[in-house]
């Protein structure tokens, strides 16, 4: 499959598929044409020796520093050098390709005033893998993400480093590897390779991906919860979410019951003694429901981010009415503030708040399986034969505690400011900063899905052999016992939690369950 970018309909699934999946991109032809209309626009407006930030002026509170023509170039060449000033750990293989993707749409939305040779340069690093080494730490959020972007875009010029093939190069020797010259930038180029949104919404657009599986791989542990500390779906029945019509509580609730369809172990005790179960257990469609309601609206945010244009300054026609207000006649080049990240910060915030509370719920869940203070007579404690001697999954809880407590001191970071740039850049959004806190706690509540799925198999393995588990849930057992075996004997569960967890993040788990359930309605 190819990827069409054409800077309207760029999707998270899309963004995956060429990031994780290495599927190839090509720019529609309707958006070269922009492309190259926007860069006419621009040569107009350089032609009319009309002072235009970005094109023929200093940057941030050097705005009113005009640039002599013969010194335009040198000018978009040395923000490069100059903005390549970030910190901290290097970007992932899949970060720098979530950037890359996401910046070629923007650019091809025909509003930044390149020339098609640059995006001609950044499909082929894209589709070659040649993938430029990024500083994840220096974003501000505002004006976009100039300092990784500034490491990205320092290969096109032949600078900087670069991975290609497993070897790292420098940059003019990573394009040489896959036909290409470093480019000469011209007027308008550079800032419109940096002043954008797109580490965030890179970062953004995978985690919503991420995020939905583990919501959905949470609603099967929670079921698989259910079953084997005896508790009921009752809760989950359809009467009770009709009356508060939540959308996402309403779906948590669907796939529990789904889950449970037909199981023998929650019918073996439908008439018991036991009023109640626990919050963890009783309020899951509620608090996952919540969950995913927040996961939608950051997906809203990210399909909207993905296919606009975000640097600055931006260009129009001279025939469009925000064109005409600027008092140009030949085009239009207005500066605005597309690159401020907070559509997403906030609501990047928003997911880490949700996400931790998710991995909060199923860390209780957890504890219910594993602590002999709480659990049914059945199980044993820890979940192991001859506890005491053995300590079973005992420490895999503490383990899911400790991923909880890092993600609750996660998030706010959209509630930052620190002004920049002698006070002209007064208000930033902190939006990259969001985005790697969003992708902690996605992160983390993968791996405590994980537990709870882990334990949750565990815990069939003491139930009545002669009672059948939902098809869901049955489904989910066998998924988790194909990677690992009953716990029969104290090992290291280090690799057994990773490759669980593996299960939920790359969706297996989910395509697994929503199999069965199809079958069973066949």
């Amino acid at each position: 499959m190819t990827v069409i970018l054409d800077g309207e309909t760029l999707t998270p699934a899309d963004v995956v598929a060429v990031v994780r999946e290495r599927e190839p991109v090509a720019v529609a032809d309707d958006a070269r044409e922009r492309v190259r209309t926007a860069r006419e626009r621009v040569e107009d407006v350089l032609d009319s020796d009309e002072a235009v930030y970005g094109l023929n002026t200093g940057f941030g509170e050097l705005v009113n520093e005009r640039i002599p023509p013969e010194r335009v170039a040198d000018l978009q060449t040395n923000l490069l050098r100059s903005h390549a000033a970030g910190s901290g750990r290097e970007c992932t293989t899949e970060e720098v390709r979530a950037m890359l993707v996401t910046r070629v749409n923007a650019l091809v939305k025909g509003h930044s005033g390149i020339r098609e040779r640059v995006v001609d340069h950044l499909v082929t690093m894209l589709n070659e893998g040649v993938h430029p080494v990024v500083r994840s730490r220096g974003s501000l959020g505002a004006s976009g993400d100039l300092a990784p972007l500034a490491h990205m875009a320092l290969v096109l010029i032949g600078e900087g480093e670069a991975e290609h093939d497993g070897e790292r190069l420098a940059g003019d020797e990573a394009l040489a590897a896959v036909g290409l010259e470093p480019l000469s930038l011209a007027a308008k180029e550079g800032l419109a390779l940096i002043n954008g949104t797109q580490l965030t919404v890179g970062k953004a657009a995978l985690v919503v991906v991420d995020a939905e599986r583990v919501v959905s791989a949470a609603d099967v542990a929670g079921a698989l919860t259910t079953e084997v500390t005896m508790g009921t779906t009752a809760s989950s029945a359809p009467v009770i979410h009709d009356v508060r019509p939540h959308e996402g509580q309403a779906a948590s609730a669907r796939n529990v019951r789904r889950c449970c369809d037909d199981s023998e172990i929650v019918e073996s005790h439908r008439n018991c003694d036991r009023v109640q179960d626990a919050y963890s257990i009783r309020c899951l469609p509620q608090v996952h429901g919540a969950v995913r309601d927040a996961v939608s609206h950051l997906r809203e945010a990210v399909e909207v981010e993905l296919n606009s244009a975000t640097d600055n300054p931006l260009v129009f026609d001279a025939d469009a009415t925000h064109a005409r207000a600027s008092g140009t006649d030949a085009a239009a080049v207005l500066s605005g503030g597309n690159f401020h990240g907070a559509p997403l910060a906030h609501r990047l915030d928003y997911l880490t708040a949700a996400m931790t509370d998710l991995a909060a719920i199923c860390e209780r869940r957890v504890d219910r399986l594993v602590n002999p203070n709480l659990q049914e007579s059945h199980l044993p404690p820890f979940l192991t034969a001859e506890s005491g001697l053995r300590s079973g999954y005992m420490i895999a809880q503490y383990t899911a505690a400790s991923l909880v407590n890092e993600s609750r001191s996660l998030g706010r970071a959209a509630t930052d400011n620190t002004p920049v740039s002698g006070g002209q850049e007064d208000h930033v959004s902190m939006s990259a900063q969001a985005a790697h806190h969003a992708r902690t706690a996605v992160d983390n509540a993968t791996a405590v899905a994980g537990v709870e799925l882990l334990c949750g198999a565990q815990a069939m393995e003491f139930v009545d052999d002669g009672l059948a588990p939902g098809a869901g849930t049955a489904a989910a057992y066998d998924a988790v016992r194909e990677l690992v075996d009953p716990l029969d004997d104290d090992r290291e569960l280090a690799p057994e939690m990773d490759r669980v967890a593996a299960l939920v993040s790359s969706g297996l788990l989910e395509d697994a369950v929503s199999e069965s359930l199809s079958a069973a309605l066949e």
